[in-house]
């Protein structure tokens, strides 16, 4: 039954412990084709069948999902085989050393300090989450620094790769504080046990005295917010400061301010009304 066996096997190992196998059904196929598929991660265990199948429209297996993989130094055995109308059809057979088909999860912690006065920054990093490898000396990296474009000062995009960079540091040396800068790094095997296809890329980080203060998210926001309250702020100042000189008793007349003319007028008056006394007390006195 040529043409019946699947095609284009493929596994891949990601995220550290999941597994993906994937294939084509045969050529010759038919409809009502199943295919089966039964693993085992090192000649001392026994044979497993797939527990997570991935399928296709017509509910034929084309895959395969797996959990808690290790990886170590193991070749994995494959089978595929498969039934059509009760008849067995063609198997596929395939020994897959673990190691090389993961995908490298991203590098971790990565951190940009720079020192504008030296115009350098140095970039650094973590290894990339595996199962078997715990020497940081078993991965090299790429990591690419992207010049972040600035259409009002006319500045495109570029971008410098530097490949091969084995430690968990860079020196970037064309640091500029006007500038605003992206980087980015994945990893891949430097003579271990690891996988030679580059692995995933980090997140890409921004730094630079432009991204540093370009906040305008919050601070549009927050300036308006901050006027508006010192304005009610005032109003509330200027009702209160009206209400209390409203409760301020007024007096009933009018203080008048004495000059020295009338100060001298009435101290006349009341010495002639002092001398008219003692005159009328005389008086009285002789008669």
């Amino acid at each position: 039954m040529n043409g019946t066996a699947i095609e284009n096997f493929v596994c891949v190992i990601y995220n550290v412990s999941f597994m993906n196998c994937t294939w084509h059904v045969g050529r010759t196929a038919s409809g009502d084709t199943q295919y089966f598929l039964y693993w085992k991660a090192s000649r001392k265990e026994d044979l497993t069948e797939c527990q997570n199948y991935i399928k296709d429209n017509c509910g034929r297996h084309t895959g395969c999902r797996f959990q808690n993989v290790t990886i170590e130094n193991k070749k994995a055995y494959f089978l595929v085989n498969g039934s059509r109308s009760g008849q067995n059809i063609q198997s596929h057979e395939k020994m897959i050393m673990l190691y090389e088909i993961e995908k490298l999860t991203p590098p971790l912690n990565v951190t940009v300090n720079c020192r504008e006065a030296s115009h350098v920054c140095e970039i650094s990093w973590q290894p990339p989450r595996t199962s078997h490898v715990k020497n940081h000396a078993c991965f090299k990296y790429e990591i690419v620094i992207e010049d972040k474009a600035d259409p009002e000062k006319n500045i495109k995009t570029t971008s410098r790769t530097e490949r091969s960079i084995r430690g968990n540091s860079y020196i970037f040396e064309s640091f500029r504080a006007e500038k605003r800068y992206s980087v980015k790094i994945r990893a891949t095997d430097n003579g271990c046990l690891v996988s030679t296809s580059w692995g995933e890329w980090t997140t890409p980080i921004e730094f630079g005295k432009e991204q540093l203060t370009s906040t305008p998210s919050y601070k549009l926001f927050l300036i308006p917010v901050l006027a508006a309250s010192f304005i009610l702020f005032l109003c509330i100042i200027s009702i209160y400061l009206k209400k209390t000189s409203a409760t301020i008793p007024q007096p009933r007349g009018q203080f008048h301010e004495i000059s020295p003319t009338d100060f001298q007028t009435e101290y006349k008056n009341q010495l002639i009304k002092h001398e008219t006394e003692e005159t009328i007390t005389i008086i009285e006195e002789v008669a």
